[in-house]
């Protein structure tokens, strides 16, 4: 794990190993172990490096990394399966003189140039000079998981791990007013139509599951990888699924153990993370040397606090639990770091907390940790997800969604942490048959609201009221449809940012077992009754793992997300003299109204459309620096 900049350019006067420096001494906490920049030999492409070693810890590993006297690379991540790819490349001829996964992906880009991305399991962003052809090859990993930015100055083409690299070289920090209106306005961290799109001008993203490729000053970029959500396996059983979900999943985790450095996990408690926990120590149970360090937060007389469920882990395996307490105080001591390292705004204070979890795991020295996230979106896990599934189901067959609709209400008639899904109807069976239109009313009646409530300033809200992000166009009627969505376009694209700044922040890297593309493309073919089955989520999860887990959170009723008690810090005095002074710049800005820092403060216990107070301090931040 590491951080890229590259600078590229048919004009060698914009291309130094000075501005390379500059661009990762930004990013030094990606990569403490070690640096290096290159400059080509006609001086038109330049790539630097920050090292934080992981796999093959001597200088073999070191990048940019050179190959066959032809190709340079300079690549953030990890191959998980890149002994199975060095096996079969060594059948072909090819030799190797370090046991990185980086010169493995140097010679698999030899031997089949673009398609080696088919080839793939793992987080990746990278940048592949070719010197014969004089093309730069960049790609990222199909979910995300690891960050590529871009943006072009005066004919120049810079890209880099974290936006702070263009700042470091004095490309003006510039937020994008579309994306503050969206954010603010119907709260929205991404543009679900065109997810390149960041919170400032001119800088914008490589999309997850594309590449790019620059020559002669011009670049292409192209789609390598993408699911069919509406192809499904009508013929599997489910006890053939459940064989199938248990051999990828635990295929994928023993892959994702593969380190020089220690290894541990994140554990809140919930039944994904408890799984990975739970699955790491099987996989070592002949190893009895090996004892799985865990990572948790908890939170002090707060009702979701999942310390109970952590402890039901610990009992079951030979886990050293490491767990953090934290408070207001702590939260307001590390909010302008983490602002620093996010970038962009990020929804709630759990980021606050997710940060001293990697920081935690620094001070213990375990250097990757494994953790649950995905799951929740790539097997329905979120209960709104109940809506759409009996949508679905209602359409297929009455007496089936009257027995699922049925099951549901009995099995969480206890169940005081999650809202009730009523019952679908006549709204929901339109909305269910026209999403798009749906969407739009939708979008009219919350301007409507909005429009003499907002503190938003009557010019901003005008000028960008027509560029909404919130016509979703997913079909309400179609499980998979919503998953995919919430995978791919708004939702875990925003988690996989936030995990990133922060556990990079600390120089510690996240493994997300459940985001095996073999795994996921899996999930994705099996028939919603799979993934939600008389009022549980996850059923195939469940069921498939029914005795490594154990059973309190296999048939777990509730789902807790990675919620702190955040209310109670927002209503601090300390976090109201800050609000107020956000309201303050945003007005100066133009963006709330005057005045709007001597308004009522909304207590929340997350962001709430338009007047969130949470939001604005998140956007103050971008103009504040």
């Amino acid at each position: 794990m590491c951080g890229i900049a590259g600078i590229l350019s048919e004009n060698p006067n914009q291309v130094s190993k000075e501005k390379l420096v500059n661009m990762t001494n930004s990013i030094i906490h990606r990569g403490p172990d070690g640096s290096g920049h290159w400059v080509s030999e006609d001086g038109k492409v330049g790539f630097g490096h920050r090292r934080l070693s992981i796999l093959d810890l001597s200088e073999s590993g070191a990048q940019p990394m050179h190959y066959l006297d032809r190709y340079t690379l300079t690549f953030n991540g990890e191959i998980y399966n890149y002994l199975e790819i060095k096996e079969r490349l060594i059948k072909n001829g090819y030799q190797f003189r370090s046991h990185s996964d980086t010169e493995v992906l140097l010679a698999l880009f030899d031997l089949k140039r673009e398609r080696c991305l088919e080839d793939l399991d793992g987080m990746f962003a990278f940048a592949l000079y070719d010197k014969q052809t004089g093309e730069v090859f960049c790609a990222r990993d199909r979910f995300g998981e690891k960050p590529f930015f871009y943006t072009q100055i005066e004919g120049a083409f810079f890209f880099a791990s974290e936006m702070k690299e263009f700042w470091a070289l004095g490309i003006s920090k510039i937020p994008d007013s579309e994306m503050v209106f969206n954010y603010l306005h119907y709260d929205l961290l991404d543009n679900h139509s065109d997810s390149g799109q960041t919170f400032y001008k001119g800088v914008r993203r490589l999309e997850p599951g594309h590449y790019l490729v620059w020559k002669n000053g011009k670049f292409q970029i192209k789609n390598y990888w993408r699911i069919d959500p509406l192809k499904q396996n009508r013929s599997i059983s489910l006890a053939e699924a459940k064989e199938k979900f248990r051999s990828l999943f635990m295929e994928s985790v023993s892959r994702r153990l593969r380190s020089d450095v220690l290894v541990g996990s994140s554990l809140s408690g919930g039944i994904d993370s408890s799984l990975v926990v739970c699955a790491i120590d099987d996989l070592l149970k002949d190893h009895p040397e090996s004892i799985q360090n865990t990572f948790s937060a908890r939170f002090r007389n707060f009702h979701k606090d999942e310390g109970y469920f952590i402890d039901k882990v610990r009992e079951q395996t030979r886990i050293t639990s490491h767990e953090i307490y934290s408070d207001m105080d702590e939260m307001e001591g590390v909010f302008d770091k983490i602002c620093y390292h996010q970038e962009e705004p990020f929804g709630s204070a759990s980021i606050l907390v997710q940060y001293q979890v990697y920081e935690l795991a620094k001070k213990h020295g375990v250097t990757v940790l494994l953790d649950g996230q995905g799951a929740d979106e790539i097997l329905a896990g979120y209960h709104p997800y109940f809506t759409t599934f009996f949508n679905e189901i209602r359409k297929k067959s009455g007496s089936k969604f009257e027995k699922e609709f049925s099951s549901y209400l009995h099995l969480h008639q206890q169940n005081e942490i999650n809202a009730k899904v009523a019952k679908p109807g006549l709204k929901q069976s339109v909305a269910s048959r026209f999403p798009s239109l749906i969407n739009k009313v939708g979008r009219k009646v919350v301007n409507y609201k909005k429009k003499n409530s907002t503190l938003m300033s009557d010019d901003f809200f005008g000028q960008y009221k027509k560029k909404a992000y919130n016509d979703f166009n997913f079909d309400l009627g179609n499980l998979n449809s919503h998953l995919y969505f919430s995978t791919f376009e708004v939702g875990l694209p925003t988690l996989l940012r936030y995990a990133d700044r922060n556990s990079m922040a600390h120089s510690r890297e996240v493994r997300l077992p459940f985001l095996s593309h073999d795994l996921v493309e899996f999930v994705f073919s099996m028939p919603a009754e799979f993934k939600i089955h008389n009022g549980w989520t996850k059923y195939l999860m469940r069921e498939a793992f029914q005795g490594l887990l154990p059973e309190e959170i296999t048939w777990r009723k509730d789902k807790i997300g990675f919620e702190p008690p955040q209310k109670s810090w927002m209503e601090s005095s300390k976090s109201q003299e800050k609000i107020r002074a956000a309201r303050e710049v945003l007005s100066k800005e133009g963006i709330l109204k005057l005045g709007a820092k001597d308004l009522p403060i909304v207590s929340q216990a997350a962001n709430t459309q338009g007047d969130g107070s949470w939001s604005h301090l998140m956007v103050a931040k971008m103009y504040e620096s």
